[in-house]
């Protein structure tokens, strides 16, 4: 759905013409499991509850906004990504998505490997234990101290993204005395069906070296040739929320194709390959994502068959999911302030939060859905638009949404799956305060990410 634009922002808010959502549900009072963490339910009073403590109790002794996570949730995933690959293939949560030091510590419990793409999340992982030799670098310009700390600290792999790359992790690394494990990241020509700015494999994009032109058969070459560098797979990323998997069997073929090149030409047979992550999950009752057995089956597949048609032995592989792992199991519970009915448009429901902690609906136009959880109530459903309290008419969480009639100030609502890319990417745009990452989990709840307060924000501010 495309709407026009201007400078400042959406047109006048976008007032869109009847018919362009989907109806009310059957049930106000529902909460699908598709979009819900795994242990959220409703208690006997209506309360909507995670790990065994109610929303209201939450909200009492947190605040609100919060970020409620789940980690049995957390954990689930995490196993069920592992045991879908298997002992023979990777599993490299992406850190952006979501990373503290808890969930480091998760992540290390679980097994996976653990994907880093600046230093901040670099001195996160290790901070909290992670094996630096289960850790790789991301990143289209990691800067040379960065390269070294990651190096110094012995990454299991850094994954290189342009012809100036190659050189300078090679020349920090013989001026480290080391020979560094490398990836090479290409851009395959892949369109994924997913929004422009999270698409990553097409050539019109800051990621990666082409394919197409022979960019990447030459950084392959160099890599070859110098001492400092390890050249032990290609990486290939195509976009991100993609719930198609088509795209990957094309991305496979072109990376296979190369590995057949490379092979050819210098008589290596690369070891392992990167597939990337990006799949998709329910933000709404109408997204259908993949469970990860389903994933691991249809990529493995993908690149033995090609690697078969190749003669070539089947590289080891690994994929990156992280959305897919964080993303269903939070949700953001925030408190009513006010309720603005507009006469024939909708009624508009301003939060304590708003694009601050979830940026997504303003950058991505992202869709989420919305419920209240503090009661359930039979009053009929009122078309809805969730905002925030920033001065922005752009500040909204949640564009369409039926929320009940008697809906007031007070009430509490929650925005589920917002683990992904939310608490990551907030900001403190009007001076507010960023939320705290509330972990719940067998009847308990602690803080892992603390709320900022006004003195935080002092702090750094010298005058």
């Amino acid at each position: 759905m495309s709407r026009s634009a201007h400078p400042a922002g959406p047109r006048h808010a976008d007032v869109l013409p009847e018919g362009h959502y989907s109806g009310p549900p059957t049930d106000l009072n529902a909460l699908d499991a598709k979009v819900w963490a795994q242990t959220v339910s409703r208690t006997e009073d209506g309360v909507v509850s995670v790990g065994g403590i109610d929303v209201k109790a939450l909200a009492e002794e947190f605040g609100t906004p919060a970020y409620i996570l789940d980690e049995t949730d957390f954990r689930a995933r995490a196993r069920a990504w592992r045991s879908a690959f298997g002992p023979d293939a990777d599993v490299f949560y992406a850190g952006k998505a979501f990373l503290s030091r808890a969930v480091v510590r998760w992540l290390h419990e679980e097994g996976l490997n653990l994907d880093v793409c600046s230093g901040g999340e670099l001195a996160t992982a290790l901070s909290a234990g992670m094996p630096a030799d289960r850790i790789a670098f991301h990143g289209n310009n990691k800067s040379p101290a960065e390269i070294r700390r990651a190096i110094e600290a012995g990454v299991g792999r850094i994954v290189l993204d342009s012809f100036q790359e190659i050189v300078r992790v090679a020349h920090i690394a013989q001026e480290l005395g080391k020979r560094q494990r490398v990836q090479i990241r290409i851009t395959v020509g892949v369109e994924a069906h997913t929004h422009e700015f999270i698409a990553t494999a097409h050539e019109d994009q800051k990621f990666g070296i082409p394919l197409a032109g022979g960019q990447a058969a030459e950084a392959v070459r160099r890599a070859l040739t110098l001492d400092g560098l390890e050249l032990i797979g290609i990486h290939s990323h195509i976009g991100s929320q993609i719930f198609d998997l088509s795209g990957f069997e094309v991305a496979a073929h072109r990376v296979v194709g190369l590995l057949k090149d490379i092979r050819d030409e210098h008589g290596v047979e690369l070891p392992e390959i990167d597939l990337g992550g990006g799949l998709g999950i329910a933000y709404t009752s109408d997204d259908d994502p993949r469970e990860p057995h389903e994933i691991a089956k249809t990529l493995t597949d993908i690149v033995t068959r090609e690697c078969e048609a190749a003669r070539l032995r089947t590289p080891r592989i690994s994929v990156e999911p992280g959305r897919a792992i964080v993303g269903p199991t939070a949700f953001t519970l925030y408190e009513v302030g006010t309720v603005k009915p507009l006469d024939g448009l909708r009624t508009y429901v301003s939060v304590d939060g708003g694009m601050s902690d979830n940026i997504r609906t303003a950058l991505y136009d992202a869709e989420y859905t919305v419920t209240l959880v503090s009661r359930t109530s039979d009053a009929e459903p009122m078309l809805s638009r969730v905002v925030g309290k920033h001065c922005e008419s752009g500040d909204i969480v949640v564009r369409d949404a039926f929320l009940p009639a008697d809906l007031a100030p007070g009430d509490l609502i929650a925005v589920p799956a917002t683990g992904a890319y939310c608490r990551s990417m907030a900001s403190n745009y009007n001076h507010l305060l960023k939320p705290p990452v509330v972990a719940v989990k067998d009847g308990e709840a602690r803080v892992i990410v603390r709320r900022e307060t006004e003195e935080d924000l002092l702090r750094l501010d010298v005058g």
